[in-house]
Parts: structure tokens; sequence; C-alpha cells
């Protein structure tokens, strides 16, 4: 099994925070990029080496953008070359300010069966400063009105670690998720990443972003409440109900092999890695030339290694010690770090796994990054 991400770059309005590759001056070029994206589908069918495609993922950027017509033109065009599983996820990421009653139904009639629905907050302040396009009423109406038409695959975002944000005003938005009843949510800790106006504001002192203490606390109420309804944590920013876990993303975590398509898209395949070019028209005139548009890298031992142990960590399963043998065995100064963090209840061993406990799930990244064999 595999799965197919498309990146599509377009975005109405630059989001304060946000370091995804975009762009919103696309029109003039829209139509091409469409048509590249449809062209690398068609050249790298190869790379899948057949595997049956389960998830397929329109990610951005701001997927909902698209017409029904690009949509269905890409679907038809991976539907031609690569095998598709009977009941394959199809995503799309949307953007509260784009779901109509009118879309909602040409998504579903294109094959759209999950949405992924940027919601972020439900206070305006916070919409605002994010310069996000949409209301904190459209926040409000857009899920109501997906389930309606018939969708009850959907996830949505939140933003924790907001400045100004109390540990009330984060209760509440969780609690209002809740009461909306999906069955998925992300959250993501607000991150200062350079380049950014976000970045700018922190660095004059316009804004300040909650403290590492504060957004631990946020985390600890986020797990705890969703608990409480029913919605499980099963990966470090990921929480759902029994078996709406997010088949695609669960696969990145599981190391199943995958294809991106679009500037800036990764693949891997096992044993290698690749990345797009992250400049759209370069992208666009590469294709059409036949140049060059990707780079690959390939996964030494060590490497498959490190990666195994960083996305296992993430996950509630934890790190298979069968695949982490398999690709090479851990040495002693690997056990006694393991060891270590075991008295300090960050993680548990099994005779199977490796896994985080609560406490360790705050520091994940720390303990993968020290868990790591150096090249």
């Amino acid at each position: 099994m595999a799965g197919i991400y498309i990146h599509i770059p377009f975005c109405k309005q630059r989001c304060s925070y946000c370091d995804f590759h975009f762009s919103t001056t696309f029109q003039s070029y829209r139509q091409s990029m469409i048509e590249s994206l449809v062209v690398e589908i068609e050249k790298r069918v190869s790379y899948l080496e057949n595997k049956e495609v389960e998830t397929i993922y329109f990610g951005g950027g701001t997927p909902s953008l698209l017409t029904s017509d690009e949509l269905k033109l890409i679907l038809d065009s991976i539907s031609d070359k690569y095998t598709i599983s009977k009941f394959p996820e199809i995503t799309l990421e949307a953007n509260p300010d784009d779901i109509s009653r009118e879309k909602l139904v040409s998504w579903k009639q294109v094959g759209i069966n999950r949405l992924s629905i940027g919601l972020q907050s439900f206070r305006e302040e916070d919409l605002k400063w994010m310069n996000r396009a949409h209301t904190s009423e459209e926040s409000l109406t857009c899920v109501a009105l997906a389930k309606e038409e018939g969708f009850n695959n959907i996830s949505v975002d939140l933003i924790y670690g907001l400045p100004n944000f109390t540990l009330e005003d984060w209760r509440k938005n969780i609690q209002t998720v809740i009461d909306f009843g999906i069955n998925h949510i992300s959250a993501y800790c607000l991150t200062v990443e350079d380049k950014t106006a976000l970045s700018k504001w922190v660095s004059a002192k316009k804004i300040i972003p909650a403290n590492e203490d504060e957004q631990s606390e946020q985390f600890e109420v986020l797990v705890s409440e969703l608990e409480k309804a029913g919605i499980e944590q099963y990966e470090i920013s990921n929480f759902s109900k029994l078996n709406a876990e997010s088949k695609h993303n669960s696969n990145y975590w599981k190391g199943k092999h995958y294809l991106g398509i679009g500037p800036s898209a990764h693949s891997f395949n096992g044993f290698s890695r690749s990345w797009n070019i992250s400049n759209n028209l370069q992208y666009i005139k590469n294709i059409k030339i036949e140049s060059d548009w990707f780079e690959t890298e390939i996964l030494s031992f060590n490497d498959q290694f490190n990666e195994l142990i960083l996305i296992g960590l993430r996950t509630s399963i934890g790190v298979s010690l069968k695949k982490l043998n398999s690709i090479q065995e851990p040495n002693e100064n690997f056990w006694k770090k393991i060891k270590s963090m075991e008295k300090s209840e960050w993680l548990v061993v099994t005779n199977e796994f490796i896994f985080l406990t609560k406490s360790g799930r705050l520091k994940a990244d720390y303990i993968a990054s020290e868990l790591f064999i150096s090249n």
C-alpha cells in the first residue's frame, strides 16, 4: 500500500505565521501549474513500484481554491496511471471561507471523502492577527454545513500557544470542537518561523507568544479534555475517535511509501527520499523541458534507523524493535540512554516496542534526537 500527496501552492493571502511553500499571485500561471502536476503524476508512475494507492491527499497552500474540474483532472490522471484501492481515503485541505454548499456537493462528486478544515481558532482577534481569510462565524458554521452535505470524515486544525491566549480561551476552543462531534483533530503549537510576519513582530516585541510552561499546560489540557470526550491521542499532534485516524498521515508514521507531487513536495520509498523544487515557475519550466525538478538522497542505514526513531516515537504505538533490529542492532550507548529515559519516566520499553509516556510526549523531538545514531 502507498499514498500520493499533491501540493497545491496557491493561497488567497499570506498567514502571518506560515512558512509553507505557496504563492498569492498565481492566476497568470494557474493552468500551467495544474498541467504540470498532471505531467509529473504521469512521469513518476514507476516510483511506487506498482504498489496499490490507498490514500490521496491534497495539501498546500489552499487546495480548496481549486475548481471541481481541476480536482477531477488531477484525480483522473492518478486513476489512469496508478492502481487505486477499492475504498481509497481522498482528503482535501479546505479553509472555512471556501466551504459552500455548492462546493461541498462538487467535491463529493469528484471523489473527495475526507475534509481537513483549517479552523485554527474561534476567536476573531486571533484570526485577524494571523491574517486568516475566514471569520470566527465561518469557523462555527462550516463544519455543520459539511456534515449536512454528507461529509462524516472530517478533521479540523487548532493552534495553541497563541499570544494573549489564556487557558480558559483554549478550553473554550477545545470544547467548541468537541461539541461539533467531529472525529479527528490536529492541534499544533504556534511556532515562530524565520522570515514570517510573526517572527518580525516577536523580534520587535509587538507580540509575545506563550512561554514553554504555558504551551505545555495547554498541551496537557488538550490531551485530557479530548480523552474525556473519547478522542484519543494517536500521534503527538493528532487525535481521533476509534478507527478515525488519518490513513494518509498514519502511513507516513508507519514508514509506508508515498509520492509527493508539486513544488516542494517530498517523496519516500523506503531507501531514498526526494524533494521537488520550491519555486513555482521553475517547477513548471523544468517539467516542460524535462529537466530535473527534484533531488534525491539515498538513505544510509543510520538514516533509516533515525527515521524510524523519529516517526515511531511520535505515535501511541511507538517504535517496533523488530523493525529497528532489521535495519541495524542498537548499540550499548543507545540502550544506556533508553534506561536513563525509563528512569525519568519519559518512555516505556516492552518486548516489542519503545513508546513515550505522556510526559515524554512533551519532549518527543529531544528524546528522538538523543537516540539518533551519527553517520
